[in-house]
């Protein structure tokens, strides 16, 4: 029986600032992402997602609500294990390899040496970096660090893969080779949830979307029940982040 791989009930995440007020960066907001679902994560700049992504990471403590990985609060090092990140901007030592960084992770991961080894190969060849593979980061491009970043995500085979800005820095042949990457992922049962402002990509992979507007959820739709009417995805979200509210006035309720 498929469960729920993430739940989000009333989150609430605010910042301390000196001499004002705190800043409320997520303001009560409920969302669930079923077993086996690809979401786009969709907002402008400064919406709130990457403050909702930290505390699904268990990064950035909820000022309110609650949020749930798989049943399990998402501070749960069970729940944690069964995760794989990739961050908006991920850092990686310029003076290791993408091997060495893979290596590094996968031992974090407590993956063993000749499981690991393999792994790391399948992965490195999985996002086409198999030559670069005992080249420094510091000699790699930003697409090529990006896909750095997405085999380190898939690590460990996680249930539940959540990435901020996924695509960020991949040409073309890159984002196409990463949707096939995601929609493998997906066939061996993985759970997806991704931000990003590549609405292309988004409309492509994803089964439906979530759009955030100033800390709060304006709306979500499953992308088969746009077509038809709106004339693209682009559109629709750039309108109805304009209005503040679905354009559709589709009542917001959990899918």
């Amino acid at each position: 029986m498929l469960m729920l791989a993430i739940e989000v009930r009333e989150l609430v995440v605010s910042y301390r600032r000196w001499f004002k007020p705190p800043f409320r960066a997520v303001n009560r907001l409920s969302f669930e992402v079923q077993e086996g679902e690809i979401v786009g994560f969709l907002g402008a700049n400064g919406a709130g997602k990457t403050s909702t992504i930290k505390t699904l990471m268990g990064f950035q403590p909820p000022s309110g609500g609650v949020v749930r990985i798989f049943g399990m609060d998402a501070t749960d090092a069970r729940a944690r294990q069964l995760v794989g990140f990739l961050p908006e901007t991920a850092l990686y030592s310029p003076y290791l390899t993408p091997y060495e960084t893979l290596r590094l992770y996968g031992e974090l991961h407590g993956l063993r040496k000749h499981a690991l080894h393999a792994q790391i190969e399948a992965l490195l060849e999985a996002v086409n970096l198999a030559h670069k593979m005992h080249t420094l980061n510091k000699n790699l491009s930003k697409g090529m660090l990006q896909r750095v970043g997405i085999a380190q995500a898939l690590l460990g085979d996680p249930k539940l893969l959540i990435l901020d800005e996924v695509s960020s820095g991949l040409d073309p042949i890159g984002k196409r080779e990463l949707r096939d990457l995601l929609a493998s992922q997906r066939a061996r049962g993985a759970t997806i949830f991704f931000s990003s402002h590549e609405l292309a990509e988004v409309a492509s992979i994803c089964d439906r979307i979530l759009i955030i507007h100033q800390g709060v959820l304006i709306a979500q739709h499953r992308l088969s029940d746009l077509a038809g009417r709106v004339d693209s995805l682009e559109d629709y979200f750039i309108r109805t982040v304009q209005a503040g509210r679905d354009i559709l006035d589709t009542e917001v309720h959990a899918a």
